[in-house]
C-alpha cells in the first residue's frame, strides 16, 4: 500500500501535539478549526491510519536501529491502535525491517566494543530494549569467556594510567567498583584487579 499523500493530514492520534492550539493558563485546549484546502472531508480522502504508522516506524529506524517492543512504544505514545501497531510491525517484520535476533546481535558487539561490557550487564541492555529473554540468550550465547575476560584486562589497563601515586588498596577498590558496573563477575573482575595492581611498575619492590 503507497504511503498516505504528504498534503493528507494524518489521523487525529497520529497529529501529535500541533493537533490542538495553544489554550490560556488554567483554560482547556481548543481543537485548531479544519483546514478547507487539507481537511480530507473536503477532499474526499481519508488518511490511512497504516500508512502513517509505517511513516513512524521507517523514521524511528532512520535514526537508529530499534527493537519490536521499542517500535511498539513510539506508535502508543502517538496514541496509534494496537491492531493497527500490530499489523504493521507483522508486515515489517516479514519483509526483515524488524528483526529482534539481528538487533540483538548488533547491541551486544557494540557494546562490548564501545562499553567493554560484559553478559551481565548486556542481558540488562537487551532487556532494557525489550528483547524477550529467548532472543537475548541467543545473542548471549556468543559471548566468548576467554574474550571477556581480556576486555577486563584492556579497560583495568587503561583505567590504571591515571590512577598512578594511589594506595594499592583504593586502587583495587576502585578497579573492582568499574568492572562489577560492566557486568563482570566478582571472580573474574578480582583476578584481572588484583593481577594489574600486583605488576604495576609503581608497585613493583626493588
Amino acid at each position: 500500500m503507497p504511503f498516505a499523500d504528504s498534503t493528507t493530514p494524518p489521523p487525529a492520534w497520529a497529529a501529535g501535539p500541533s493537533a490542538v492550539a495553544p489554550s490560556a493558563a488554567g483554560a482547556p485546549a481548543a481543537p485548531l478549526p479544519p483546514d478547507p484546502e487539507g481537511d480530507p472531508r473536503t477532499r474526499g480522502a481519508e488518511p490511512d491510519p497504516h500508512d502513517w504508522a509505517r511513516q513512524i516506524v521507517l523514521r524511528q529506524l532512520t535514526n537508529a536501529p530499534r527493537s519490536r517492543a521499542q517500535l511498539e512504544q513510539a506508535l502508543r505514545r502517538r496514541n496509534c491502535p494496537d491492531d493497527v501497531a500490530a499489523a504493521v510491525l507483522d508486515r515489517m517484520e516479514e519483509v526483515g525491517l524488524v528483526d529482534d535476533v539481528a538487533y540483538a546481535g548488533m547491541l551486544v558487539r557494540s557494546q562490548q566494543a564501545g562499553r567493554g561490557l560484559a553478559r551481565r550487564a548486556l542481558a540488562h541492555e537487551l532487556r532494557r530494549k525489550g528483547v524477550d529473554d529467548d532472543t537475548a540468550q541467543a545473542a548471549l550465547e556468543g559471548v566468548d569467556p576467554h574474550d571477556e575476560e581480556e576486555r577486563a584486562r584492556a579497560l583495568v589497563a587503561r583505567r590504571m594510567r591515571s590512577m598512578s601515586g594511589l594506595d594499592p588498596v583504593v586502587q583495587t577498590r576502585r578497579l573492582a567498583g568499574m568492572l562489577a558496573r560492566k557486568g563482570y563477575g566478582s571472580e573474574v573482575a578480582m583476578r584481572v584487579v588484583r593481577e594489574a595492581v600486583r605488576e604495576a611498575p609503581e608497585h613493583q619492590r626493588d
